[in-house]
């Protein structure tokens, strides 16, 4: 067997094993088995998130290739700030069903840096661009995944949420993949992300919900309906993965670091959950309020 896909199965396997550890109450209670009393899920959550935001942080910085003006200087402290906020509300409090101007903002400044991104990209080449740029891609999206699971600190109880939002994601990534490799012929964005195809999408939103319809039917105490959670994940990884695909190219970069082994950084592993993770928490607010 080829060595680089033993390293890249062995380093996805392990990749796979922490994200399931910090989303999963088994993770907890498989710590806490080796560990007595180690390990509570919520710490082990926010502790994923908040190691996965660091990480983005990092490597945003490196692909984007700050000049010497105080700009790199501020950036990670500045993210800090903003991620310290999110996780000042929702830390040891779950999950507020309130509808804020503030998040609303929050979340219309993501669809603007995405469209800077695509449209506007010469924007980003100066230092002050790369820090806006570096604060909304990395702190708000991670932000806003400390507030979609449910739990109580007080009574110990974790819901699956963010559990489900992986699987559904890399689901739709080996659907997607799986269809446009027997069906493909129409490019998506072949300057992009050329083995991306409209054949391949199809493919990974139909069976992405009708898995979503499974995870709907047996675990009723998730939030929402997750037909619809399933479907706007299907349509928006994709999106994820050709937002930092373009700022990698961009910015001539491959990888966006090479912390994983034949899987490249953080943000190449994450660039579908960024995007996802902020849009299915605006439905769970939507879903609450109608």
């Amino acid at each position: 067997m080829d060595k680089n896909l033993i390293q890249r199965t062995i380093s996805g396997l392990v990749y796979i094993l922490i994200i399931m550890a910090c989303v999963h109450p088994a993770g907890a209670e498989t710590v806490n088995r080796i560990f007595p009393d180690a390990a509570k899920q919520h710490y082990l959550y926010y502790g994923l998130i908040a190691l996965l935001f660091l990480g983005s942080v990092w490597e945003c910085m490196k692909i984007m290739k700050f000049g010497t003006g105080y700009e790199r200087w501020i950036v990670l402290p500045l993210a800090f700030f903003v991620f310290y906020l999110f996780s000042k509300r929702y830390f040891n409090f779950g999950f507020y069903y309130d509808f804020r101007l503030s998040e609303i903002l929050a979340l219309s400044l993501i669809l603007i840096a995405v469209v800077t991104l695509f449209k506007y990209s010469s924007e980003l080449y100066y230092d002050s661009g790369k820090l806006i740029f570096t604060v909304i891609y990395t702190a708000l999206p991670l932000g806003f995944a400390l507030g979609l699971p449910k739990y109580s600190a007080y009574q110990n109880t974790f819901s699956l949420e963010v559990f489900f939002l992986f699987i559904l994601i890399w689901s739709s990534d080996t659907f997607a993949y799986l269809t446009g490799k027997f069906f493909g012929k129409h490019k998506m964005a072949p300057k992009i992300s050329p083995k991306k195809t409209w054949e391949g999408f199809a493919g990974g939103v139909v069976l992405t919900v009708i898995l979503a319809f499974f995870v709907d039917k047996y675990f009723p105490e998730l939030r929402g309906n997750w037909m619809i959670v399933g479907a706007l994940i299907a349509i928006f990884a994709p999106l994820g993965d050709l937002v930092e695909s373009q700022l990698k190219r961009s910015f001539a970069v491959k990888d966006s670091g090479n912390l994983i082994p034949g899987h490249g950084g953080i943000l190449d592993r994450l660039d579908s959950f960024i995007i996802c993770a902020p849009v299915v928490y605006l439905y769970f607010i939507l879903e609450k309020l109608i």
